[in-house]
């Protein structure tokens, strides 16, 4: 894999040599935001230029616009290998730096493939789309931006139990450039700007159960520890801090671990597990370009428009949480769902089927599909657990192959997927997909 990243800085460094603008296409999510910013870091220290823009998905309509544009290189991070195809039939050079799973094709000579499935690597655990994007750079001497890889990572649901495969390598790059330091702590979020109750609400990684997502259980909590629930803890006295440790560790021992943190960064992005967090709430408010200009350098009036932003999504995922507990999923035979009109729970309808899985709201003995109405459309958020995985069940390929069906377009990993289908395919999309989950479970 990283003799075709060679391939990959080596086309990069043809275009950079003509002082040509490169074209950066990338994905919404904290990994997507992370992957355009290692790549137009690397080039504006290089002093070239680069376009950006920032999608919720990449379509066909899309892809074919961008052909007429008038660039020799595109770059898509994070996205692309489904349109390896499409982009065999640019007269542009074009770099794919994706890890989510591949499509049959093979790539030209005008492309270059850089995904970790191709070389038998999982991309949902071992290498996010920002790490793939980082070893296109990597040979120009960037390991000082290895840490974008890693927040595109963890903001990939990636490295919350320690790195593993190519992820590793990238993390040895990060600490060798002494940007990176790793310490033990507790994983708790905002730990100096919210109220103990509120930290422990919004940490879901590790998930808490009965705290994470539930203000009234998380004050309970405290309460019977005899600890203020609105003080904050970097407020705590040591003792204090040390009965809530322990009273943690009993819920979830993940919750004591290695923290990532960049030492010269400010403190609201010191810690890369809440840099990515504040990357994704960008991109869930829409808010892409706030995100990407953050993660380019910009501080103050930005950082403080993304922390809002942060603040308001994860009161709606609380909101979403309770939603779950109050009415449940809607039971299939080898999966379940949730579906809603609210506009608060759309669009945070695949993060909370994601926690909703880890703190024990949803069963998680099958995957849930989440479903939100946009317009004439259904987008579709499938989730599910690393051990429903390992008895077959492979949701980038179910939620690929029901949305051919149905003329719309989906996939992803295995663990973790999403499609786009029309409103009126809903009930037999549904059905198609709980079948084809009960064939790789073997259930039929």
């Amino acid at each position: 894999m990283l003799s075709r990243a060679s391939e990959a800085t080596n086309m990069l460094k043809e275009h950079m040599e003509k002082d040509e603008v490169i074209r950066i296409i990338s994905h919404h999510d904290a990994d997507g935001i992370s992957s355009a910013a290692v790549i137009a870091n690397a080039l504006a220290e290089e002093g070239v230029q680069y376009h950006t823009t920032i999608i919720p998905r990449l379509k066909p309509d899309i892809v074919n616009e961008l052909r007429h544009e008038k660039y020799n290189l595109f770059i898509f991070s994070d996205m692309g290998s489904a349109f390896i195809k499409d982009f065999n039939t640019y007269k542009s050079d074009v770099i794919v730096a994706d890890h989510h799973q591949v499509c049959g094709s093979e790539a030209e000579s005008n492309v270059v493939h850089l995904n970790p499935h191709l070389f038998g690597i999982d991309g949902s655990k071992d290498l996010s789309g920002a790490g793939s994007s980082y070893l296109v750079i990597r040979d120009l001497n960037k390991k000082h931006l290895a840490h974008f890889a890693l927040i595109g990572a963890f903001g990939d649901m990636q490295g919350q139990k320690g790195f593993t495969g190519v992820n590793r390598l990238i993390l040895d790059d990060a600490l060798e450039s002494g940007r990176l330091e790793i310490h033990e702590g507790l994983k708790i979020v905002s730990k100096s700007s919210e109220p103990l109750y509120k930290s422990l609400s919004y940490t879901f990684s590790p998930p808490l159960p009965k705290i994470s997502g539930d203000f009234e259980g998380s004050i309970e909590f405290l309460e019977r520890m005899g600890l203020s629930y609105g003080i904050k803890f970097s407020d705590l006295g040591e003792e204090e801090r040390d009965i809530l440790k322990n009273e943690l560790i009993k819920i979830n021992p993940d919750i004591f671990a290695d923290c990532y943190t960049l030492p010269k960064e400010i403190p609201f992005l010191r810690d890369l597990e809440e840099y990515s967090y504040i990357l994704d709430a960008c991109g869930k408010n829409k808010k892409f370009g706030l995100g990407l200009s953050i993660a380019l350098g910009e501080r103050e009036k930005a950082l403080e428009t993304a922390i809002g932003l942060q603040k308001k999504y994860r009161d709606q995922i609380v909101k979403g949480l309770e939603w779950v507990k109050r009415e449940g999923t809607v039971q299939l035979s080898n999966s379940q769902y949730l579906y809603s009109d609210d506009k608060v729970l759309k669009s945070v309808m695949g993060t909370i089927a994601s926690i909703g899985l880890s703190v024990e709201l949803i069963d998680n003995s099958k995957p849930v599909i989440g479903l939100s109405r946009l317009h004439n459309d259904i987008k579709i958020s499938g989730r599910t657990t690393r051990s429903m995985v390992e008895k077959g069940v492979d949701l980038g390929k179910a939620l690929q192959d029901s949305s051919n069906n149905f003329g719309g377009q989906g996939g992803g990993h295995d663990i973790a997927a999403g499609a786009l289908i029309p409103y009126e395919s809903k009930h037999n999309f549904l059905h198609l997909v709980d079948d084809m989950i009960g064939f790789q479970l073997g259930n039929d």
